[in-house]
């Protein structure tokens, strides 16, 4: 009974934070772009004096605003749940998770919002420099805000630059920088931002093609289209060319979630890249976890090209992971069953400590706390129960990545199109553009979720990865007062949403000032 109401308590907690999460991404993306382009659009009014820029910027500036309010809100209670929910990972990780997020808070956040009043609220009261400058900072403060949450997202990912103190029980920063500048933080900083320009320019295309294919606002129309396409054909190469860097990163420090989002089950040199195909239970194979790819369209090598840029690369699959391998960079890794027993012995030289420096026993001290450090590496596996545990969900992730890059692959489509379509002002021809246009603003926020469900579920089943199983991180608590909590957050999520869609279609039927 005991552990059915701890998987309960798993399970709701987990989906409480996943609800959470998927709402507050929502807001976030159009935020970190239209602050962009908001300066953009300013940027070229004070340069050129021409008036529609501004009173397209006075428009985007609503939705913007709407946006940035509501996104806040879903904000406050995603971090609240690291305290309310994930105690034990709080106190575990605190002092290195905590740093970037009191940073992001104390400076990036207020910075943010200082600036926002005086973009918003400035007008006719201080210079148009001042404007412009203050219009800038909120979109450098809106994105070293997000730098700051990605930093210490990357650091549960790749943990580096810290180390962990037997007496207390938590993991310490010895190294800001190396936590800050860690390729994985990189890697997922310049991917997340990019693609949510690329998220905003959608947008701005698809709510300007609504006022094309309506007839109004036809200059203001255009000139968006314009720079948002443009601007979005930029984002998408970005992203692109981020995700190649992300490929190689996953492909060293998480070939598990590599392995799941291509369904590879056994791995090897020249490894295919499959375009396409259906993951699908096998008895065969040795874990049912897994999944056999059927009618797959694959193209040869280029996982392996994806992953270290050389055709021939070796890359694990699902079961060389379990068994054990030794990477294309040389190094060795046993299978999972054997990092399972490190992992015990590693808590339980954690626990030999403990009570050995309570007796005061130095010698006892110093012997636990060798192998202690010998087997850190694999403390996380010591709580797993079975080796395929660490195999995430397959099928999820699989269809994810490829939803991703589909998509991203029709944005670049969209971009260039439309681009042409507005600066030769087509508008009468090619009448299919408005609805592609629209077709595609909900495409970049699925997009967008697809993305953080293949970073986030491709890492389970780690909270932090190799050192902390999702089932330990969760907060002692009834799991009752969870799912109360879930569904009070659902139907409030719900309402905000509702409320933001709601407020945003009235502003754009209403449309910019002026003719």
């Amino acid at each position: 009974m005991t552990e059915i109401a701890t998987s309960s308590l798993v399970e709701w907690s987990r989906w409480q934070f996943a609800m959470t999460a998927i709402y507050h991404y929502m807001f976030v993306p159009l935020t970190l772009g239209l602050s962009f382009l908001l300066a953009l659009m300013e940027t070229l009014w004070v340069r050129t004096g021409n008036e529609e820029w501004l009173r397209a910027e006075k428009f985007w500036m609503k939705l913007f605003g709407i946006n940035f309010a509501i996104g806040i809100a879903t904000g406050l209670i995603l971090e609240f749940q690291f305290g309310s929910n994930w105690s034990n990972y709080s106190w575990f990780v605190g002092d290195i998770f905590g740093a970037p997020l009191a940073v992001e808070g104390l400076f990036a956040f207020f910075m943010e919002a200082t600036f926002f009043a005086v973009m918003f609220f400035g007008w006719n009261k201080v210079s148009r420099r001042f404007h412009l400058t203050s219009t800038w900072l909120v979109f450098a403060g809106s994105n070293i805000s997000a730098l700051w949450i990605l930093v210490a997202n990357a650091w549960m990912q790749h943990p580096v630059g810290m180390e962990f103190n037997p007496l207390s029980a938590r993991n310490e920063m010895t190294d800001f920088w190396a936590v800050l500048g860690s390729p994985t933080a990189m890697n997922k900083f310049f991917h997340t931002v990019t693609s949510a320009y690329t998220l905003s320019a959608c947008f701005v295309v698809g709510v300007s093609g609504w006022y094309i294919l309506r007839k109004r606002h036809m200059e203001f129309a255009r000139k968006s289209i314009l720079l948002a396409s443009v601007f979005g054909l930029f984002s998408i190469l970005a992203t692109i060319f981020t995700g190649d860097s992300s490929a190689q990163d996953v492909t060293r420090t998480q070939p598990m979630k590599l392995a799941a989002m291509e369904g590879l089950n056994r791995g090897g040199h020249g490894a295919d890249f499959t375009l396409i195909g259906i993951p699908c239970r096998d008895e065969a194979l040795p874990s049912e976890r897994m999944r056999s790819v059927k009618y797959g369209i694959t193209v040869p090598k280029v996982l392996s090209f994806f992953g270290y840029h050389d055709f021939d690369a070796f890359v694990p699959g699902m079961e060389d992971i379990l068994n054990g391998y030794t990477s294309h960079e040389g190094v060795t890794y046993p299978s999972v069953e054997q990092r399972m027993a490190n992992g015990r012995l590693a808590i339980d030289a954690l626990r030999a400590y403990k009570q050995a420096t309570d007796a005061k026993d130095e010698a006892a001290a110093k012997e636990s706390l060798a192998v202690l450090r010998e087997n850190y590496g694999d403390f996380g596996y010591g709580y797993l129960n079975a080796p395929d545990e660490v195999i995430p969900p397959v099928t999820l992730v699989f269809y994810s990545f490829r939803l991703m890059v589909g998509l991203g692959m029709l944005f670049v489509v969209l971009f260039a199109a439309a681009a042409w379509w507005a600066k030769k002002r087509q508008f009468d021809r090619f009448r299919f553009m408005p609805y592609f246009a629209l077709f595609c603003v909900p495409c970049a926020y699925i997009a967008s979720q697809c993305g953080w469900i293949v970073a986030e579920v491709g890492r389970q089943p780690w909270v932090v990865q190799d050192l902390m199983p999702t089932h330990i991180a969760i907060t002692r608590i009834a799991s009752g007062w969870v799912v109360t909590t879930f569904w009070m957050f659902a139907v409030l999520f719900t309402l905000l949403l509702a409320a933001e869609v709601g407020i945003m279609c009235s502003q754009i039927k209403k449309g910019p000032k002026g003719n």
